[in-house]
C-alpha cells in the first residue's frame, strides 16, 4: 500500500504474510549499487506516481495576479516550497513502504502463494531487495528533514507570512509522514482526512506566503484539488479492503459495508460537482468557472456510474486520475483567463 495516493491496489491476496517471512527467489536480490540505487530510491519515493501532487504549484501560481507571478520573491518562495514538497512527499512514501514490508502487507499485495509476483515487483525496491529496510528508513527521515528545511526557508524568505499558512504547513509537516508511521494515523481512521487535507494545504499555504490572503476562488480550487485526490484513492482503498483490514488500517472501505462505501464515494463525487456549480453560482469563482470544468465533471460522473454498475475499482481509479488531470487543466485555463490582468 502506498500512502496518500494508494498507487497500487490489492490484487486479491487473502491477507499479509508475517513480517518476518523470508524472501523468495522471485523477490530477493542483492542491494542495488550506482545508478540502479538512485532508480530504486526514486521508485521508493513513488516519483513517477506522485507527480500529480506537484501540479498544486501550477494551480496556485496561475491564481496569482499577473503582476505578481513573475516577481523574484514570488518565484523564490514557490520554488523553495516545491523543493520542500518533494522531500515531504518522498518521506511519506518511503516510510509507508517500510511499514508495508514490516507488517507484511506489501508482500501479500505483491506476491501470491508460492511467491508468484502479482504485479511488477520493481515498484517495491524493498521487496526486490534493491534497497534494505535500513536504507529506506534513512532515506525517509532525510527526506523529511530536507522538506522541513526547504519549507522553513520558503516561509522565512516569503513576502508574506500569515499565521494560518504557517500553521497548516506545520501541521502537514508533522502529520503527513505519520500516515502509516509513528502515530499511524491511517490506522486510526484519519487516512481519508490526510489524503484530502494535505493536497489542499499544498495549494493554499504557498499562495498565502506570496499573497498574504486566501480569496474564495483559491480556497475553492484547493478544496477541489484535495477532493480530486481522494476520488482516486478511495477506489484504491476499495480494492485494498482485505489487505488493509488484515493489518488494521481503518479506511472507510474497511469500516463500512460495500453499500456504505459506495454511498461514501457517491457523496464525495456529488460534493465535487456541487462545489464547482455552487462556487460559480455563489460568486466565489467567476460565473463561467463551471464551464471550464465541464469535461472534468463528465469524467467524474462516468467514473462513479461505471463503478456502480461494474464494481471495477481499478478502472475507476484510472478514470479518477484522468479526471484529476483534466480538472487541473481546466482550473489552470480558468485562472489564466480570470487573473490575466
Amino acid at each position: 500500500m502506498d500512502a496518500f495516493t494508494s498507487v497500487d491496489a490489492v490484487s486479491g491476496a487473502s491477507g499479509p504474510a508475517p513480517a518476518s517471512a523470508p524472501a523468495t527467489g522471485a523477490e530477493a536480490g542483492p542491494p542495488a549499487t550506482g545508478r540502479a540505487r538512485l532508480v530504486a530510491y526514486a521508485r521508493l519515493a513513488k516519483f513517477e506516481f506522485v507527480l500529480d501532487y506537484y501540479l498544486s504549484m501550477l494551480v496556485l501560481w496561475t491564481a496569482l495576479a499577473g503582476s505578481v507571478r513573475f516577481a523574484s520573491d514570488t518565484l523564490t518562495t514557490l520554488l523553495l516550497f516545491l523543493v520542500g514538497e518533494v522531500g515531504v512527499v518522498s518521506a511519506v512514501m518511503a516510510l509507508d513502504d517500510v511499514n508495508g514490508i514490516r507488517d507484511g502487507s506489501d508482500r501479500a499485495n505483491y506476491l501470491g502463494t508460492g511467491g508468484t509476483p502479482l504485479r511488477p515487483l520493481e515498484r517495491k525496491p524493498l521487496l526486490t531487495g534493491a534497497l534494505t529496510v535500513a536504507q529506506a528508513t534513512r532515506f525517509g527521515y532525510l527526506s523529511l528533514i530536507w522538506g522541513a528545511l526547504f519549507w522553513t526557508a520558503s516561509a522565512v524568505l516569503a513576502p508574506e507570512r500569515p499565521g494560518w499558512a504557517l500553521a497548516i504547513t506545520g501541521l502537514v509537516l508533522f502529520a503527513g509522514f505519520q500516515y502509516s508511521w509513528g502515530l499511524k494515523l491511517s490506522y486510526r481512521g484519519l487516512g481519508e482526512v490526510l489524503i484530502m487535507g494535505c493536497p489542499l494545504v499544498i495549494v493554499i499555504a504557498p499562495y498565502g506566503f506570496v499573497a498574504g490572503e486566501l480569496p474564495a476562488t483559491v480556497l475553492v480550487e484547493g478544496v477541489l484539488f484535495g477532493l480530486w485526490q481522494i476520488l482516486v484513492s478511495c477506489y484504491s482503498n476499495t480494492k485494498d479492503i482485505s489487505g488493509d483490514a488484515a493489518v488494521g488500517r481503518t479506511t472507510v472501505a474497511v469500516r463500512t459495508s460495500a453499500r456504505g462505501n459506495l454511498l461514501f464515494i457517491g457523496l464525495l463525487s456529488a460534493a465535487d460537482l456541487l462545489l464547482v456549480l455552487g462556487a460559480s453560482a455563489a460568486g466565489w469563482t467567476p460565473w463561467w468557472f463551471f464551464a471550464a470544468l465541464l469535461p472534468q465533471m463528465a469524467l467524474r460522473s462516468r467514473q462513479f456510474l461505471s463503478f456502480g454498475r461494474t464494481g471495477d475499482a481499478l478502472l475507476a481509479r484510472r478514470r479518477g486520475v484522468l479526471a484529476f488531470r483534466t480538472g487541473v487543466a481546466g482550473v489552470v485555463v480558468a485562472n489564466l483567463i480570470h487573473f490575466a490582468s
